[in-house]
């Protein structure tokens, strides 16, 4: 099988995947009073999974006698440092997106994001470092949920 097809699949499983955690946040009943700790724990699962990028890539970089200067990065940790470059874009994407996601779609959608982000992002990086379908789904799962809140929340915004 050529590698677009399986990609493609990655990332319908990564829509679904978008789909199911927008429901699963709708159905967490957090008050509104909790809207701003809830945001916070949110945003935690995606900052413990950069900090264990960001320490990963300095440990390759240590280690590694041809890139402990800050030379071009090769073999795995050239991958590392593009999924850590991809996955501050994501979490620059969801925190600029997810408060107001928030307010308008409940906290408890918002918890849910947190959540599906990080395991997404793992997803992303150990699929960048197997196969490209693999990468493709935790892309997606990562990208699609924050686009498809967003849009959902375009929608409350005009039709109400």
């Amino acid at each position: 099988m050529q590698k677009r097809p399986k990609i493609l699949i990655g990332m319908a499983a990564g829509l679904v995947w978008a789909v199911a955690v927008l429901w699963i946040g709708r159905q967490i009943p957090v008050p509104m009073a909790m809207m701003q700790p809830t945001l916070m724990g949110a945003a935690f699962g995606p900052g413990v999974v950069l900090a264990l990028m960001i320490g990963v890539l300095a440990q390759r970089r240590f280690n590694d006698d041809a890139a402990i200067d800050g030379q071009v990065l090769t073999g795995r940790a050239a991958v590392d440092a593009k999924v850590l470059q991809n996955t501050v874009e994501q979490v620059v994407l969801a925190l600029c997106i997810w408060p107001l996601v928030g307010f308008f779609l409940g906290a408890g959608t918002v918890l849910a994001l947190g959540i599906g982000f990080a395991v997404a992002r793992v997803a992303f990086w150990v699929g960048y470092h197997m196969a490209p379908p693999l990468r493709a789904f935790g892309f997606a799962a990562t990208f699609y949920p924050t686009v498809l809140a967003a849009l959902w929340v375009l929608w409350r915004l005009t039709v109400g």
